[in-house]
Order: C-alpha cells, then structure tokens, then sequence
C-alpha cells in the first residue's frame, strides 16, 4: 500500500518501447493469437518488469503492430498514459548474406514522434533504450532470422513542445532517454530522502558538487568533461539539495542547467517545477527593466512565450545594434542565482557556501558562466 512517504515508482518510456516490440514479435510467432503482457529484463537494475500490452495485430505478413501505454509512477511526468508503439518487421537471412553481432539482426528505426537530432539528424534513441531493445530482442530471435523495429510515440511532437528537449537539440519528438528502467517520482516528496543519500555519498569523495536538474544537463556536463561521479542529479528539488550540501561540508557547488529552469533561483524560488511556480517571464523583464533596457523592448520580453524565445529577442536586438543585452541581463541574473544560493544554505545551516553557476540555451551553447561558476568550473574540469 502506497503512503505519502512511500510514492510508487513506475518505469521509464525505454521500457514501454522495448515491451510492445517484444508484444509484436510474439504477436507475429503466434498469429493472431492475444499477446497480454511481456517480460523485459530491465538490465539496470538486473530485475524483470512485467509490462501490459494493450492492443497487439498482424498487419500483414512478417509484420505486426503492438501498443503499450506508459506509466511513470507517481511522478509529475507529461508522458503518463501515453501510447507507444511498436511495429515490428520480421525477415529472413537472404542467400549469401550472414549475420555477425546483434547490431546486424536488429535495426532500430525512431518513427514519428520519436525526436531526432537537429544535428546530423539521427534518432534521439540513446544508449541504454538500444541496449534494452537488442539484449531483450535478441534472445527471442532464431538462428537465421532479423527484425526491423520502428518506434512510434503517436503524441510525440504534441508533448515535446512542452519540454526543453529542442534546448538540447532535440526536435519534433520525444527522446528515449535513460540510464535505468526505473522511473523514480522525482517530484514525489518520497524521492527527497534517496536524493539526498546520494548526495551524502558524494560529499564523502568530493569538496566541489555540480548539481544537474535532468539527465540532459548530466549528459552536457559529461561532455564538457565534468566527473560523472561528481554530478548529483536534484531533478526540482534545487533547495532541500543546496541545505543538505551545507550541512555534509561541501565546500563549493557548481549549479549547472537550462536558462530556463535556473533563472528562477534568481527570484527565490527553490521548487523549479512549473506546476508549482513559473515566473521566467517576470524575472527576465524585471531583469531587463534593471539594466534600463526601452520600455517596449521590456514589454516585448514579458509577452515572450517561453524564456528561449526572450533570449532570441535580446539576441537579436544585440546583433542589430551591437549592444549586449544579453551579457547584461543574464549576467546579472547568474550574479543573483550565486547569491541567493548561498544566502539559501545559510538561512537554514549558518554556513556560508560559494555558489556558481551555468546557463546554457537551445543550441547546447553556454549563455552565461557567473564569476564564480567560471572559476569552479575551470577547476574541475
């Protein structure tokens, strides 16, 4: 039975593809035959989930479609119900062709829906979702037999304009992100005591911690080098995690994330999830009205319909006037987000902890190092 203090965990959209491919891979073994649920072997963690498949048919020979509806636990996830698709094509080895690894009997196909990379253009089909689907896959094929698995997610493109996925230069689809098959309820009080176990394992090994709200801000900082071990995940729970680092002695913390998601530390607001609190467009227009930017250029910021479309005015307005609002403004926001970091931590511990921070935007470039940031990060990198 589910408490408060015990939120249910669910599993990650990786899981749901893997499951209705596998669904549509029995479905073609046994023809028209009802495939009610599959097992996949989540490989992280090293356990079995049991997943419902809600509808399942051949579409023709050697073809079949099944559909599974994803399920996130209890977690403010905008994916929850949402259907996800697989079809599965089924062919032969042909005369003179052989098959080496698994790589050459599977081809994974990102569909509609599925978000693909603004550069290069492939599928935003990461790592561990192509290892759930090959080693799960891989076991039900017979010796001679290949598969073509093309993933849909039907409300893909609708969903993704409510995430910062094109900030991370993914676009028209959701990606297929993960590193486990568990989806933990990251905005479930519950989650808070694990988050800060991990925290606690990490100020044991390190002076310095870079908080990452998402797995696309771990995914950017590993590219820039940063230490994974180093990198604690605090999803929206930026405030709790900046007190509990004051009190196991961190001695600096790197916050590094979205300009969108950070700049609200700039107000105070230390719960970043937008169902709880949302002033993006108030805090980058008071920001602008600080640094005496034209009243109408202000009024144009406030009526922005995301903070990445602010960030285009200024830099737009930068690059026909040569000027450079964007320095200005968000140099002072990350100013502010450093202060009342720290001035957060010490309210509750009595402790004074530097603070820096990142910012990047949509095209995955940094917006804005503060002082302080530029300093931790030239060190730990």
């Amino acid at each position: 039975m589910n408490t408060k203090n015990q939120p249910r965990s669910g599993y990650t959209l990786p899981v749901f593809a893997c499951a209705a491919a596998l669904g549509a891979l029995r479905c073609l073994r046994r023809g028209m035959q009802s495939v009610d649920s599959v097992s996949v072997d989540l490989l992280e963690p090293a356990i079995t989930a049991e997943i419902p498949i809600e509808q399942v048919s051949v579409l023709k020979t050697d073809t079949a479609l099944a559909v599974t509806r994803s399920d996130p636990g209890d977690n403010l996830d905008l994916t929850r119900n949402t259907p996800v698709w697989a079809m599965v094509e089924l062919s032969r080895v042909g005369e003179g062709e052989t098959l080496g690894k698994n790589d050459n009997k599977l081809l994974i196909v990102g569909g509609e829906g599925i978000g693909h990379h603004s550069e290069g253009g492939g599928a935003a089909i990461y790592d561990y979702a192509l290892r759930l689907l090959r080693v799960n896959l891989s076991r039900e094929l017979e010796k001679g037999e290949k598969i073509t698995v093309t993933l849909i997610l039907p409300s893909g493109r609708q969903l993704a304009a409510r995430t910062s996925n094109e900030a991370f230069g993914v676009v028209e689809g959701l990606s297929l992100l993960g590193t486990t098959g568990i989806s933990q309820p990251l905005s479930a009080p519950g989650q808070l005591e694990a988050y800060r176990e991990q925290l606690q394992q990490k100020a044991e090994l390190f002076d310095c911690l870079v908080f990452c709200i998402g797995e696309n801000g771990l995914d950017l900082a590993r590219q820039l080098g940063i230490n994974p071990d180093r990198l604690v995940k605090t999803a929206n729970w930026l405030g709790p995690l900046l007190v509990e680092a004051g009190y196991q002695g961190v001695q600096s913390i790197l916050l590094f994330g979205y300009h969108g998601k950070l700049m609200k530390l700039a107000a105070g607001i230390f719960h970043t999830h937008h169902h709880l609190a949302d002033g993006r467009r108030e805090i980058l227009t008071a920001y602008c009205a600080r640094a005496r930017m034209p009243a109408d250029v202000c009024s144009s910021i406030f009526a922005a319909a995301t903070a990445e479309d602010a960030l285009q005015q200024l830099r737009a307005l930068d690059g026909s006037t040569g000027s450079n609002w964007v320095d200005r403004v968000y140099g002072d926001i990350a100013q502010q987000i450093d202060l009342r970091s720290s001035d957060c931590i010490f309210a509750h511990t009595g402790l004074r902890v530097p603070v820096g921070s990142v910012m990047f935007g949509r095209d995955r470039q940094i917006i804005v190092k503060s002082e302080m940031g530029d300093t931790f990060l030239t060190q730990i990198c």
